[in-house]
């Protein structure tokens, strides 16, 4: 009884100085990757103009439109940091063999709120890493899962933002400012999105056709929808109208894959920092270190 009493005190203390060093040493090690990734990820979204990592004015990229199923829009995005500061679009009418062309005004920029969130996301988490530097001593696991738990809460805000683009219905994209953007302004029988998914860039261009009010078909208003399709209707000003055709075009915009790969790295190393600390489970009630 008294050598398995021991043996079991034995092993008891080589786990609680395996969790000191735990809380110690690894947790800042980990916590030190972290803000290094999470760093380069924030780097991503200011695209400094020049090549020293510092802030600065976000250099302007173009982006070709494209698509494999239609070639009716074409066009070039230019993208500075969170904001789409210049489009040119052509879009082929087939009913009539007609080109339009529309461009956005010298004087107007498009915030992308879904990249402004992201970043802010990170840098929210950024600082929640910050407030627990080398000096600052962890005394529970309890701790440390707050504090993983908080990062991972920012962090997926983060991806979600640009994985899961909003839902808007018809009449909330007629009455974008984005509708405004453009010179010559859009014709009445248009509507444009604009988004991102996941590391893309979409544009979305809605042809429409007003119901005639003796119309057999029955007026159904669509909800809301990332992508709404030929048929969807809803109501605008004392007009009722359809989609008649749906255009959607995109590219791929490197780094927002970059950013993407660096907040899954960054959720594994939280979780996998979670795990180890609950291996020590049983000795966060009664002995902080």
């Amino acid at each position: 009884m008294a050598t398995a009493m021991a043996a079991t005190a034995a092993e008891r203390a080589v786990l609680e100085e395996e969790f000191r060093w735990l809380l110690h040493d690894e947790v800042h090690a980990v916590l030190r990757q972290l803000q290094d990734i999470l760093k380069e990820a924030s780097l991503r979204f200011t695209l400094p103009s020049s090549g020293t990592g510092t802030e600065g004015p976000a250099k302007q990229e173009n982006f070709i439109l494209g698509s494999c199923s239609t070639d009716q829009v074409k066009g070039v995005l230019t993208l500075q940091g969170d904001a789409l500061s210049q489009a040119d679009v052509n879009l082929k009418i087939p009913r009539n063999n007609q080109l339009l062309h529309f461009a956005f005004r010298e004087d107007k920029q498009w915030k992308l709120q879904q990249i402004q969130d992201a970043r802010n996301h990170v840098s929210q988490a950024m600082y929640l890493l910050a407030n627990r530097d080398e000096s600052y001593q962890f005394r529970t696991g309890a701790e440390v899962l707050k504090l993983m738990d908080a990062v991972m809460l920012q962090l997926t805000r983060a991806r979600n933002r640009l994985t899961t683009p909003a839902t808007l219905t018809l009449p909330e994209i007629a009455a974008s400012g984005l509708t405004r953007m453009f010179a010559p302004a859009l014709p009445s029988d248009l509507l444009v999105n604009v988004y991102i998914n996941l590391n893309k860039l979409c544009l979305t261009v809605y042809q429409l056709h007003a119901l005639q009010p003796n119309s057999t078909k029955n007026f159904r208003p669509a909800g809301g929808a990332v992508l709404h399709s030929p048929g969807a209707m809803f109501e605008w000003g004392s007009q009722r109208l359809e989609v008649s055709h749906v255009h959607k075009v995109e590219c791929v915009i490197p780094w927002l894959n970059d950013a993407l790969v660096f907040f899954t790295v960054s959720l594994q190393l939280c979780q996998q920092l979670k795990d180890k600390i609950s291996v020590f489970s049983s000795y966060w009630s009664y002995r902080p270190f």
